[in-house]
This record gives structure tokens, sequence and C-alpha cells, in this order.
């Protein structure tokens, strides 16, 4: 039996979403005894610069320099498969991929390449304005050949408040102004909505929405157990 890859896990970006990203792993893997699962190494770095911040230009912290070398860490503690379960820290992707020796998974166009997969063609993103400003989504679903809408100014205000003055302060999300920006998207034709940022994963995992909604945390954890050669 082959030996399955040791899976590194860029987290920290924010601390509860890399607890959730590594609880799916576990989850989802086929496994009959603690033997049988992925071995991973986690740097949960929670220090790192604000990247939402720094790519709107509110911050000259750059997040890059302490996630690559947080990737060369987990690399030099035999990570073989890299990980991100942040959707905003893919902006710096391509220069991560390009300095890391190992394989990094991208989670956002392994999401929108699951919309496909799942018969949408047309899908709504919901995530922070790091993400919706650098067209992060938006290229990713061109390319993969789907319409991509995002919220209004006024939706995705809400949006963030839901991310930062909810769900990275450690309060219940609110629903109401989360299913207002939601509701906008669905209205605008979208089949279903892709969760664009790893905190909305912690909304769904409370078992508040349903089948419309795309995680794309949950994307990322049946990737990297494949990646890893595991069966999810």
């Amino acid at each position: 039996m082959e030996k399955s890859k040791v899976l590194g896990i860029l987290g920290g970006l924010g601390p509860m979403a890399t607890a959730y990203f590594y609880e799916l792993v576990i989850a989802h893997t086929v496994a009959a005894r603690d033997q049988d699962h992925i071995d991973m190494v986690i740097s949960s770095k929670a220090t790192t610069p604000d990247r939402t911040a720094y790519i709107l230009g509110e911050s000259a912290d750059d997040p890059f320099d302490v996630m690559e070398r947080e990737a060369h860490r987990l690399v030099t503690f035999g990570a073989e498969v890299i990980a991100i379960p942040c959707n905003t820290a893919h902006y710096f992707y391509t220069r991560l991929d390009a300095a890391i020796p190992v394989p990094v998974l991208n989670m956002v166009r392994l999401t929108a390449e699951k919309a496909v997969a799942k018969g949408c063609t047309r899908v709504g993103v919901l995530a922070t304005d790091g993400t919706v400003e650098t067209d992060t989504y938006q290229l990713a679903c061109r390319a993969a050949g789907l319409e991509c809408v995002v919220p209004d100014k006024a939706a995705q205000a809400l949006v963030m408040q839901v991310i930062y003055d909810d769900i990275k302060s450690g309060m219940p999300p609110n629903m109401a102004a989360f299913h207002i920006a939601a509701n906008q998207l669905f209205g605008a034709g979208c089949q279903c909505l892709i969760l664009g940022c790893t905190e909305l994963s912690l909304v769904k995992k409370q078992g508040l929405l349903d089948e419309r909604y795309i995680d794309s945390i949950e994307v990322l954890a049946e990737a990297a157990i494949v990646a890893c050669g595991k069966t999810v």
C-alpha cells in the first residue's frame, strides 16, 4: 500500500476556520483506525497581518512574508502538500506556489470547478472585500466557464459585518444580514452561492444553510484528502 502524503495546513487565517478545516479532513477521510488518517502539520499563525486590510491599502503590513515563512516551516516539518483554509489569502497564491517546493492546493479554483460539477452556470460569491475587490473568484469562475455575481456595495457591507463583527469576534452570525446579501444574489439569477470566506463556512457548519451553498472549505478538505492519497 502506497504511503499517504503529509498535509501541511497554513492556517490561523482565522483560527476557527483552521480548526474546522482540520476537523473536516478527519471527518471525511475513510478510516477504520487512527493509523488510516492523514498525517498533518499545522501552522496556526493568528498574528499574520490582515489580508483584506493589506490588499485594500489600509495597512502596510504584508501578510505574504509571514505566509511564506510559515509555509517553509511546514515543509521543514515534512509537509508534502499544502492547503490554505483562507480564501482572501489566495490573492498571494501565485507567489506562494512559486516559492514553495511542494504543491499548494488552490481552494478558489477548486471551488469554481465544484460549481461547474454541480451543474451551475451562474454563481454568486459571498466573501471579504479583499477577495471581491481583487476579482479572485470572478477570474476563477470565468476560467471555469461560469458567470459570477457579487453583492452590491450595501449588501457587501453586511457580508463584512457578519465576517468581522460577528464570526471573527466570536459572536453568533447575524443571519438577517447574511440573508439580505444572499437573497440579492439569488434574485440576480444565481443558482448557487459560493461561501468564499472560511468564516462563512462556520455558518454552514451550524446547519443554517441549504444545498444551494457551496462551501469552499469543504471543497478544499476533500481535495486535500485526495491529494494525500486517501479516499473521501
